[in-house]
């Protein structure tokens, strides 16, 4: 097993709680009007790259 370093850790964590929380978020945004999307590209200092965010707008 490779060693896990401090951000691979935190991305586990984070993914492995995003998938606890995905069916209650499918769920409420089912129930709720139609929001926006809207898809951003940001640069992200600690990985040294760009990544992409997508925020609901409401």
């Amino acid at each position: 097993m490779p060693q896990m370093s401090r951000r691979l850790f935190l991305t586990s964590a984070v993914a492995a709680a995003s998938l606890r929380a995905a069916p209650q978020a499918a769920v409420t945004l089912a129930k709720s009007p139609p929001a926006r999307r809207v898809l951003e590209l940001v640069y992200d200092k600690s990985m040294g790259m760009m990544r992409a965010v997508e925020r609901v707008i409401h």
